[in-house]
């Protein structure tokens, strides 16, 4: 599983450039995110290369940061391989909280990240299906 950091933001101009450059002076990239918005506040959903360092760096700017455990899921990245995954996720029964997916520089496939309802039933029931799961060090580069 990796670690993924939520933070709070308000449902304002700057705000979002705001978070980005902590973690760029910090020296913490990025390597996939999610944005969902209300009327006044934001969810902003990290994935980043050292979510210790990220997470320590967006506290001591005042950023209210939840930690989270996902998965993320090698996909053939190509017409069906979605859709191929699911069929494997809706016959082992999985529930899906929420997702997002990103595809370049991954080498043909695609990348999707998972919070399913009960994630430690998620990795044995998928790993038991030989569905690649990306690790912390394939996603910082390593």
């Amino acid at each position: 599983m990796l670690t993924q950091l939520s933070l709070f933001l308000e449902n304002r101009p700057g705000a979002l450039s705001e978070a980005c450059k902590v973690l760029k002076d910090a020296g913490v990239n990025i390597r996939a995110l999610s944005l969902a918005d209300t009327q006044q506040f934001g969810i902003l959903r990290l994935l980043v290369d050292d979510p210790a360092k990220g997470k320590a760096a967006l506290t001591a700017d005042d950023f209210v940061v939840k930690e989270n455990k996902v998965l993320a899921l090698g996909v053939p990245d190509c017409a069906g391989g979605l859709a191929e995954l699911f069929a494997v996720i809706d016959r082992l029964e999985l529930s899906v909280e929420y997702m997002y997916a990103f595809a370049a520089g991954n080498a043909g496939r695609a990348v999707i990240v998972f919070r399913f309802t009960d994630q430690e039933a998620a990795v044995k029931k998928l790993s038991s299906e030989n569905i690649e799961v990306i690790t912390q060090a394939v996603l910082a580069g390593k």
